[in-house]
């Protein structure tokens, strides 16, 4: 094992290989980069969190009141959830999580914020498929409670809409699906979602024809391999009235 590199964990998964790896770059400074890949694609870094914590903090922005409950789609290297529990109006987190070896690190700490949510105890690591529980609004999220409500649902697995982290997510994204999620929001409850990309008009159309608003965020951070910014999105939607699907 080289100083400046480590393989931390490989296992296999449903969609590939997936590992988890720590390095050094000298250039970048006295700190460790964690790096998570699923097969030779890079998934996530620790390098550039700054959007996975926006749409935490701008998700729950356009939320209104206490004690709330929120899903997190997604756990990655755990940043948006553990940005979502610094708001101190979250009673209950749900993190929803498709491979159990991401939860896994988590819950061993081999991830350096495993150790925060490990010890919050508003925080539930769910193993399941997100877009499968999000459209069966009768069970919904909580394996513990069928049909619970929730006050903000935060997304972060596909590239973007367009782009998907597996090609059977793209059914996901029509309109009688997001309504299908929607249901499992409280009136006035927030979807938010990351996306690598910049807003897409498409998508955004989309979005209306079951939210009442819709508003994108673009996150700029730099990158210092381009010695310049990169920039990530955040869709922001807010549910109206309640929304009846078509039985």
């Amino acid at each position: 094992m080289s100083l400046l590199f480590e393989e931390i964990d490989s296992q296999p998964s449903p969609l590939g290989e997936i590992s988890l790896r720590r390095r050094r770059i000298p250039a970048l400074g006295d700190r460790d980069i964690y790096e998570v890949k699923l097969g030779e694609e890079f998934l996530m870094s620790s390098m550039f969190v700054e959007a996975e914590e926006a749409l935490s903090t701008l998700g729950l922005a356009a939320v209104k009141g206490d004690n709330l409950k929120v899903v997190v789609g997604g756990l990655g290297l755990g940043y948006t959830a553990v940005a979502a529990l610094k708001d101190e109006r979250i009673s209950e987190l749900l993190v929803v999580e498709a491979l159990d070896t991401v939860i896994g690190w988590h819950r061993d700490e081999l991830v350096p914020l495993g150790k925060i949510l490990n010890a919050d105890p508003r925080n539930r690591y769910v193993h399941g498929s997100f877009f499968d529980l999000a459209t069966a609004p009768e069970a919904g999220f909580d394996p513990n409670s069928a049909g619970k409500k929730f006050d903000a649902i935060l997304l972060d697995i596909d590239h973007s809409p367009t782009e998907y982290l597996n090609e059977s997510n793209a059914g996901f994204y029509t309109t009688e699906n997001l309504a299908r999620m929607a249901e499992q929001l409280k009136p006035q409850g927030v979807f938010a979602m990351w996306s690598q990309n910049l807003p897409e008009e498409r998508f955004e159309a989309l979005l209306r024809t079951v939210f009442e608003t819709v508003a994108s965020h673009v996150v700029s951070f730099y990158n210092p391999f381009l010695n310049g910014e990169s920039t990530n999105s955040v869709y922001v939607c807010v549910k109206g009235a309640t929304i009846e699907r078509k039985k």
